[in-house]
């Protein structure tokens, strides 16, 4: 299948929540770069991943695109089912995803071909704990990371059992993680909600 991507003109292999695969995947991916893969490996994740998991994937991915989700272990707990820790291990993957990748910069054509490339969805009543988010990424990483600050967030089934996050954020909201980002030196964000930032 990833052969036949690559020929159907594909820019990457995209791997999607592949932790759980990942013995499989890297045996496939040898078997495909013996017969002539040269698509970039993006791996796109949550952000929760073990360190010795990633060792593994040293050398093998070109792209992480992990999600920063939580700042805080309390608010990843309540809303994420037996994740209070995910932040501690999602900045340590971060660490380590840049130490093997570095900065994402695209290519002359615009298409991304190494680097780590971090979302942050921003959720209402900053439970998300966004503005702590950008400021660790500004201290921990250069400055020119690629952070895309999401604004999607839409409350559907049991988000409703939470009243703090049982409505979509508002522009004030997004617009105050955007200019936190900002100050904390963060150069290269993809802004999504860029028709909030006129109100």
């Amino acid at each position: 299948m990833m052969l036949r991507l690559q020929a159907d003109g594909c820019h990457n292999i995209n791997l999607v929540t592949p932790t759980h695969y990942a013995p499989h995947i890297l045996k496939a991916l040898d078997v495909d770069a013996n017969r002539g893969l040269r698509l970039p490996i993006v791996y796109n994740t949550c952000g929760w991943e073990r360190i010795d998991v990633l060792a593994l994937l040293d050398g093998v991915v070109d792209i992480y695109l992990p999600d920063f989700k939580y700042w805080d272990s309390d608010m990843a707990a309540a809303y994420s089912a037996g994740a209070e820790s995910y932040p501690e291990i999602t900045r340590q993957a971060l660490l380590e995803m840049h130490r093997q990748v570095g900065v994402a910069k695209p290519t002359e054509d615009g298409v991304m071909q190494r680097g780590l490339m971090i979302r942050h969805l921003v959720m209402p009543n900053s439970v998300s704990g966004s503005e702590s988010v950008v400021v660790w990424i500004a201290e921990n990483l250069p400055k020119d990371t690629y952070v895309n600050i999401m604004a999607q967030y839409t409350p559907a089934h049991q988000a409703y059992d939470f009243p703090e996050i049982s409505r979509r954020i508002t522009g004030d909201e997004y617009q105050k993680v955007v200019q936190r980002a900002k100050a904390a030196g963060l150069t290269n964000l993809d802004i999504q909600g860029h028709w909030w930032l006129q109100s």
